[in-house]
């Protein structure tokens, strides 16, 4: 039955031909970005071993000697540096990741990034805050991403050990530090946005001209064959196609791993080498996707089963039920709940918004043939041209068939649309300023602890650099229960650009970086006067230095470097509001543009369904088409009819999908964070819209089908 069934799968000619490169193509589609995804994640887990390599744990134990570690940030046009200080206490102390031997005092290394821009611009902007001696590169072992700004100095024990967050290991690279679950589980509902309409493209794909196929296989029933023979045919037939399918898609893996290791999926991009498959990630896809097509294939001959004559029945299916809205609205209330009662826990939280996505999620598919079938009936009830009545009125008979194909559509873009509505929203709230204002161009160094001294000489050094407006120092307020701010600072010192003092004020109460927290620089700001006289100020210890550039990045710059070359002991490195966001910001963005492109591509792929199942729903009605061209009807309503079908029901779902995401978005970011959706820029909207036309376009290429297969000759013939 094996050989009889590949005989029968080309038996057909042309058409067995083309659907079973189809269908083909669909797994070939399908599988490549299963396999991408699966090294997707095997990459994320890469990234977050040699994470830590960077960020590892205090350990003592062993006979090793220890090596004093010390992970700082510094920041270079709003890129984040990674700054390690080490120093080994004895000769069998461990060797940081990614370098040959560890560098001792006045000696580094840096990562290839890092070099590149220490040798395109001037050293008082960047190169004079690591001097000493290059001993080479760090490798890619102990480097997040290619793009990674990392350097590793060298010091003596005693200068490591009095560094902030200082530690001694007797082993690196061992454990990770990060949970990896939350990178997997936003890579993992990405991708199942991505894959859902694969799945249908490869399901409408197995439908193609699967009323002739249910005609061969209950003619075979009638001249003798029994459901297991039958049942062995169909699985051949589709198993040949989804192993040829599979086999493409795994080339399509190999030719494209390096590009795909480009996109930054988790806002900075992979080494080629990481998007890698295990031994079980080759199986799962080799022997699982053949099998899905096979079992789908058992699936379809349901009707067969149950009677060789039952394939001629043609009774109109029963209409869906209201009773479809129950997970969509059961969702929407487990988000509403959580407005008023978000757990404390992450876990907790996770318990609460995870399975109201998931049954929004659900709810929009159930909920789909129900909603197609009320729009089918409103479009029926206001039609005035025959062509938009018979679209309705088949629509209304069948809405399951009219929603099936276009489903992956509705589901990508409610995924994408929660994504890119509370990215924008917490870019907006905690992104960097923006470039030219006042908090863009101020930058401060805040001192913990014990705060160092702060010479003349160095406020003078600042102000004579290049591109420095003024510098001025916050010190320590005493009265911190009763004051409105933390910090003082002499009115004579206070920068215009920042307010001025009350009245016959000498000292003002002040932020400690001159900028309220989420607020911008006002010059009109009048700040509150201090208890303490401007003759004890000098005595209070310093808490920041604030320093007022022109806001080119070459004067932040210089300014960073004098301070980092005054104070190399800083926690946290002088930086401007932009800075610490900047790293967020870029993170998410590099998730915003991975929800764009799953847009794009869920899209493309919905078009394919629709013209899959446009082509096979013109075979199957060919006859009536024909009838209908017989008595009358011109080609250009027939055409009008097809195209409505399909136009109507995927405009109308994707603008439930589009809402439902932004409302789910909405609900996440009060309950959450607090804050109000900010709609996504027009480039969403753009993206939308010319995906939409994309999948119009591509529903039109089949229309001229339409006219070569209805001819008076299929009346007669069929």
């Amino acid at each position: 039955m094996i050989a009889f069934g590949l005989r029968l799968a080309v038996a057909g000619g042309r058409e067995a031909l083309t659907r079973l490169a189809v269908i083909a193509a669909a797994v070939a589609i399908g599988s490549g970005l299963l396999l991408t995804t699966l090294a997707g994640v095997n990459a994320v887990n890469a990234q977050l071993t040699r994470y830590a390599s960077i960020y590892p744990s205090a350990s003592t134990g062993g006979d090793a000697d220890p090596l004093w570690w010390s992970t700082r940030e510094d920041y270079f046009h709003g890129k984040q540096i990674i700054r390690i200080d080490v120093a080994a206490t004895g000769s069998s102390a461990p060797t940081p990741v990614g370098i040959p031997t560890t560098p001792g005092p006045g000696e580094y290394y840096a990562s290839p990034s890092l070099q590149k821009l220490l040798a395109a611009h001037p050293a008082d902007q960047l190169g004079d805050r690591y001097p000493g001696r290059d001993l080479g590169t760090v490798g890619p072992a102990a480097l997040t991403s290619p793009d990674t700004l990392l350097v590793i100095m060298g010091g003596t024990p005693d200068d490591v050990a009095g560094l902030p967050l200082a530690k001694q290991l007797t082993s690196v690279g061992e454990t990770p530090a990060l949970p990896e679950t939350t990178m997997n589980l936003i890579l993992g509902v990405i991708a199942g946005g991505l894959l859902f309409p694969v799945l249908i493209f490869i399901g409408t794909a197995t439908r193609l001209s699967a009323a002739r196929r249910e005609q061969r296989f209950a003619a075979m029933r009638l001249v003798g064959a029994t459901p297991k023979q039958i049942s062995v045919v169909a699985a051949v037939e589709a198993t040949a196609a989804a192993v040829a399918g599979t086999a493409l898609g795994f080339l399509l893996f190999a030719a494209f791993r390096g590009s795909l290791a480009g996109i930054p999926f988790t806002g900075m991009p992979f080494f080629p080498s990481d998007m890698s498959l295990g031994v079980l990630d080759v199986l799962l896809v080799a022997l699982g996707v053949p099998a899905g097509a096979a079992v789908a294939a058992q699936v379809s001959l349901r009707r067969v089963r149950i009677s060789p004559l039952g394939v001629t029945r043609r009774v109109t299916p029963r209409a869906p039920r209201a009773y479809r809205l129950i997970p969509l609205l059961l969702g929407v209330g487990v988000l509403v709940f959580a407005l008023g009662h978000r757990p404390e826990t992450s876990d907790g939280q996770t318990a609460v918004f995870l399975p109201g996505l998931l049954l929004i999620m659900a709810g929009l598919v159930l909920a789909g043939p129900w909603l197609t079938m009320v729009g089918a009936r409103v479009m029926a009830r206001y039609a005035s041209r025959p062509a938009t009545l018979i679209a309705a009125r088949r629509l209304a008979d069948n809405p399951k068939a009219g929603f099936r194909a276009i489903s992956g559509i509705m589901l990508a873009l409610f995924v994408t649309s929660v994504a890119v509505g509370v990215i924008t929203t917490i870019v907006a709230n905690r992104g960097p300023a923006p470039i030219g204002s006042t908090e863009a161009s101020t930058m401060s160094m805040h001192f913990g602890g014990e705060a160092p001294p702060v010479p003349d000489t160095l406020l003078t050094e600042l102000r004579s650099t290049t591109g420095v407006r003024y510098a001025a120092t916050v010190r320590e307020n005493p009265d911190m229960m009763s004051a409105s701010e933390p910090g003082l600072i002499a009115c004579t010192d206070l920068p215009s650009a920042h307010g001025r003092c009350a009245d016959g004020a000498g000292v003002a109460e002040v932020p400690t970086g001159l900028i309220p927290f989420r607020e911008s620089a006002l010059s009109t700001r009048v700040w509150p006067a201090a208890s303490v006289p401007l003759g004890d100020l000098p005595r209070l210890p310093v808490m920041s230095i604030v320093v007022g550039t022109d806001g080119s990045a070459a004067a932040i710059e210089r300014a960073r470097t004098v301070l980092e070359i005054a104070y190399p002991t800083f926690w946290v490195g002088p930086n401007v509001p932009g800075d610490f966001e900047s790293e967020f910001a870029n993170t998410l963005r590099g998730w915003e543009q991975l929800a764009n492109v799953t847009i794009i591509a869920s899209l493309a792929l919905g078009g394919c369904s629709l013209a899959v199942s446009v082509i096979g729903g013109l075979t199957e009605r060919r006859r009536p088409f024909s009838l209908l061209r017989l008595s009358g009807a011109p080609v250009r309503v027939l055409r009008r009819v097809v195209a409505l079908e399909s136009a109507v029901p995927m405009l109308a779902v994707a603008v439930v999908a589009i809402g439902m995401g932004l409302l789910a978005a909405h609900l996440f970011l009060r309950a959450q964070m607090d804050y109000t959706l900010i709609a996504p820029g027009p480039g969403f909207y753009v993206i939308v819209v010319v995906g939409l036309a994309a999948c119009l376009g591509i529903i039109a290429s089949t229309l001229p089908l339409l006219e070569r297969i209805t001819g008076p000759e299929t009346a007669r013939s069929e």
